[in-house]
């Protein structure tokens, strides 16, 4: 199972680094200020488009780990792809203070803990009425957001993150059960497959609009935490998913703090100087992601 470990490690490093990819790419699009000139420039950008398929390899990456690694330990490490972003730009020369750096180790301690405690294995069949909430799943949360963005209310954004937090969820479980036949062309027949693109669409839609009427660290931490709680408590209660025999307070504390860490990772660079990020336009942005 050591290949799901290895998988799962990848797939964070691609988020993370797809992360500051495009967020560089953006910077020199000059897209932060806004307008339709300003995105058509991210066209021109190479280097936002590899970001992307960056991003696009670690879904995969993340997809495969789930073939053989409980959910609670993909999701915790994925959200923590925000640490690697903030790592990469440390070393690209944005500032990180003692406090980033604490809170790095801290989820590197979490993941660790994880890992250890996490039992590989392959995931127990989805009921029926399973795979039926995984395919309404986008639709319920599509009509969820598309009321509380005509509301326009202070808590919209907040339920835009919470709705792509449970369609990324949806995804995670998909993936997670997703019945891979001998025959390729089968796939298509899949449901777990249709809801693990239909929540994807619906997911990266949803953070995208809660992205424009809200903090990015507000939706970031929102959206994550939703994903990575529920995510967690689905597979354990209905996908078999399990700690080693005696390791469960080491799974809890570990997963507590990874999300923990990977919050706080956000807050603390959303908050840093605009002078520490943004006085070269070559220097990627410390910005969180949604893994």
């Amino acid at each position: 199972m050591i290949i799901g470990y290895l998988l799962a490690a990848l797939a964070t490093l691609s988020s993370g680094s797809g992360s500051v990819l495009e967020s560089a790419a953006v910077r020199r699009a000059k897209a932060f200020l806004g307008g339709a000139s300003a995105l058509t420039g991210l066209r021109r950008q190479p280097l936002y488009l590899l970001g992307l398929g960056v991003d696009l390899l670690g879904f995969a990456l993340a997809a495969l780990a789930l073939r053989h690694l409980p959910l609670f330990l993909v999701q915790a490490m994925l959200a923590f792809s925000v640490g690697v972003t903030a790592t990469i730009s440390a070393v690209l020369g944005a500032r990180l203070a003692a406090t980033g750096w604490a809170l790095l180790g801290l989820g590197a301690v979490g993941l660790g803990m994880l890992g250890i405690a996490a039992a590989p294995s392959t995931a127990a069949a989805l009921p029926t009425a399973g795979v039926i909430g995984l395919l309404a799943t986008p639709f319920l949360v599509a009509v969820a957001g598309s009321h509380a963005k005509r509301r326009a209310a202070p808590w919209s954004p907040h339920v835009l993150a919470f709705g792509a937090g449970v369609a990324f969820c949806a995804v995670g479980v998909s993936a997670r059960t997703l019945a891979v036949p001998d025959t390729a062309w089968l796939l298509v027949l899949q449901p777990s497959l249709w809801a693990l693109v239909l929540n994807g669409a619906v997911g990266a839609a949803l953070f995208a609009l809660a992205l424009q009427h809200s903090a990015a660290t507000t939706v970031t931490a929102l959206m994550s935490t939703t994903n990575t709680a529920l995510s967690a408590l689905i597979g354990v209660l209905v996908l078999d998913d399990h700690v080693r025999p005696g390791f469960t307070a080491v799974a809890v504390i570990g997963f507590a703090a990874a999300v923990a860490s990977a919050i706080g990772i956000a807050r603390h660079t959303a908050a840093a100087p605009a002078s520490a990020m943004t006085s070269d336009p070559r220097r990627p942005r410390l910005a969180s992601h949604p893994g």
